[in-house]
């Protein structure tokens, strides 16, 4: 383990799903650097838990300082487990995202639950991936974006790989990190009771915010309360 400064300020990671790009982060981005908080939003290669993990490893591990990874959608699996792989992690943030555990894969913690929209929606590009349906993203993602808002992200989404969503998570970083979570209650992807399971699973500090999935756009300033919040609270400790 890392030995920081007492009272560092984390570096704020932030990790994109699926059906979208880090450009849904850019009113968190300006919020959290207005607070004075360094952040960092790298694109999200979307090709698998495995693979996705140790990409955002490798970028924490550059940091010099302590790194607080915040993970959307399924970019919170990929936190869970790029975080058990890094020594300068020192917490986690869940905003409407997969809180997987070991062993664990998306479908797995879906199946639970009711069946929420997203399924039927998904599209094959014809190169084992998927991609959300332009004519159903509003209703299935963004249902609380502006129209023409919701139909930009529909267009600059990014295909997930198909893998992604069997692939189990190896590593939870969760039981030995302090989490945070951002339960979307109007969430019309990830269904809000999976994601008030998980919270309480791993113990996490929760908000509930009535938004859609794409809560990172339609609810920035909540979503960066929250993530100011964990920032707070994970100031290195000498150690």
């Amino acid at each position: 383990m890392r030995t920081f400064v007492n009272g560092s300020n984390p570096t704020v990671l932030l990790v994109h799903g699926g059906f979208a790009d880090a450009s849904s982060w850019a009113d968190v981005v300006a919020d959290l650097q207005d607070a004075g908080i360094e952040v960092f939003a790298p694109a999200n290669p979307l090709r698998g838990v495995a693979a996705d993990a140790a990409y955002l490893a490798s970028i924490a591990r550059r940091i010099d300082g302590p790194v607080l990874l915040v993970g959307h959608s399924y970019g919170g699996a990929v936190i869970t487990q790029a975080g058990a792989r890094t020594d300068n992690v020192v917490g986690l943030v869940y905003v409407a995202a997969f809180a997987l555990a070991e062993g664990e894969s998306l479908l797995d913690v879906s199946a639970r639950f009711p069946d929420t929209l997203l399924i039927p929606a998904l599209r094959p590009t014809g190169n084992a991936e998927l991609l959300l349906s332009a004519d159903r993203y509003r209703e299935v993602f963004a249902a609380d974006l502006p129209e023409r808002l919701a139909s930009v992200a529909a267009a600059a989404q990014r295909p997930v790989a198909v893998g992604a969503f069997e692939q189990r998570c190896t590593a939870a970083a969760w039981q030995r990190l302090p989490s945070w979570f951002v339960v979307a209650t109007a969430d019309q992807a990830i269904h809000p009771d999976a994601q008030r399971f998980m919270a309480r699973r791993i113990g996490a500090d929760t908000i509930e915010v009535d938004a859609s999935h794409a809560i990172v756009r339609s609810r920035p300033v909540e979503v960066a309360a929250h993530i100011r919040t964990a920032t707070r609270a994970t100031k290195a400790d000498q150690n």
